[in-house]
């Protein structure tokens, strides 16, 4: 039996995915309502497939309860939040985690940690815990990291098909823990010690944060020259080696936002194009909000109310708002003393910000200015509703004669 710690964005398809192939598996969670929800046969988000894959869960075995249970595997799958002037791991909840399942472990327990730390996390803030409670590691629990590698609006394939890293002290615990995964897993599985583990999943987001940022960077270049950003980044990509990605009004979600902060919070001193590039990513949406109200300023319009920005979540066809940089972009305006604009996402069915609709005709009629801040297909395919609207397209998608772009 695997016991599955923390039933969020990452740790709940993982139990599902478990238990769907063979794996008895029980997730636990210190969160009641969610647990409750679980239980009465329903998912805590969206996810394409993920509905699917429950039922198939339910019918396999799997359970769901606010308790650790005594097994000889764990997986912690915890968030891993960073102190934002420190750019430090806040790794509170992996270490309560650790901390409740050394009370009910067996002797020759695995903990395997999959949220995502730090590189050096485990040896400095794992390690000595798990010592000070008395248990020798090797012996009496033994240690494993196994990085998620999924991304929110494809988490079912990914996980079945991408690529994964196992890192653990000896390669026989590497081995199982491996066999593990490979019960779903088609991709290749390589095994390796723990801090690189930790490092190459830190290094892959971290990656993909530095070209996101060359791209928004390359945007405000352009825009200072009055220069097309796309029509040069098309022209770039023809060159065999060069692939610039497509600038946006932000970074969110829990991974590129996040985690390249480990590396320049740890290694202050030698992080210095990674800390530029995240200074570059976060300074988006308050570069968006000023090209609002540039535009308000050329087309006369002096009534903020009438603004509306289209999507919520930190990026297209998902539920998820974590990191948002719409949100950043409503904090930004709040410290400036503005309010007004108005908001809606087709996919935050709840109230989580002021003036927010949940229809886009109400959303269209109460705007002149619409700012497309996330690509979901809802918009897509109602781009002909923006005809006689001023429209900030952040992300390149609107074929309408007159637009603007960041």
């Amino acid at each position: 039996m695997i016991n599955i710690i923390g039933l969020g964005y990452i740790g709940l398809p993982t139990a599902l995915m478990m238990s769907t192939h063979g794996v008895e598996v029980i997730g636990t969670d210190y969160d009641k309502e969610l647990i409750a929800t679980l239980n009465a046969g329903k998912t805590t988000f969206k996810e394409d497939g993920l509905d699917g894959l429950f039922q198939d869960a339910l019918k396999a075995g799997i359970k769901f309860t606010t308790e650790y249970q005594v097994t000889d595997t764990y997986i912690v799958s915890v968030p891993t939040p960073y102190d934002k002037f420190s750019k430090k791991i806040d790794v509170c909840y992996v270490v309560t985690a650790i901390k409740e399942i050394l009370k009910v472990a067996p002797k020759g327990a695995t903990v395997v940690i999959e949220s995502t730390v730090s590189p050096g996390t485990i040896e400095k803030f794992i390690r000595p815990e798990i010592e000070a409670c008395g248990f020798k590691i090797g012996e009496d629990i033994h240690l494993a990291h196994a990085p998620e590698r999924i991304i929110p609006g494809n988490m079912v394939y990914e996980l079945l098909h991408n690529n994964r890293t196992i890192g653990a002290d000896d390669k026989k615990v590497g081995e199982a823990i491996k066999k593990l995964y490979a019960s779903f897993c088609q991709g290749e599985i390589v095994i390796t010690d723990i801090k690189t583990a930790e490092m190459t999943k830190v290094v892959e987001n971290t990656f993909r944060a530095v070209n996101i940022a060359f791209a928004n960077e390359l945007a405000k270049i352009c825009r200072h020259d009055d220069l097309d950003v796309y029509e040069i980044i098309k022209i770039c990509n023809m060159h065999p080696r060069v692939n610039i990605l497509q600038p946006g009004p932000g970074v969110g979600g829990h991974c590129i936002s996040v985690d390249p902060w480990f590396l320049v919070g740890d290694y202050p001193s030698l992080a210095k194009v990674i800390n530029e590039s995240m200074k570059t990513n976060e300074s988006m949406p308050d570069y968006v909000l000023n090209r609002i109200y540039e535009i308000m300023k050329e087309r006369g319009m002096t009534d903020i109310t009438r603004v509306g920005l289209y999507g919520l979540t930190y990026k297209e066809n998902v539920d998820d708002v974590r990191e948002s940089p719409t949100l950043q972009l409503l904090e930004s305006q709040a410290r400036h003393l503005a309010v007004g604009l108005k908001v809606y996402d087709p996919f935050v069915t709840k109230d989580i910000v002021k003036n927010q609709y949940h229809d886009l005709n109400d959303f269209l009629a109460a705007v002149d200015f619409v700012v497309i801040m996330v690509k979901h297909n809802e918009i897509k395919e109602n781009i002909n509703k923006l005809v006689n609207k001023v429209v900030l397209d952040c992300h390149n998608i609107c074929d309408l004669p007159d637009v603007y772009h960041i």
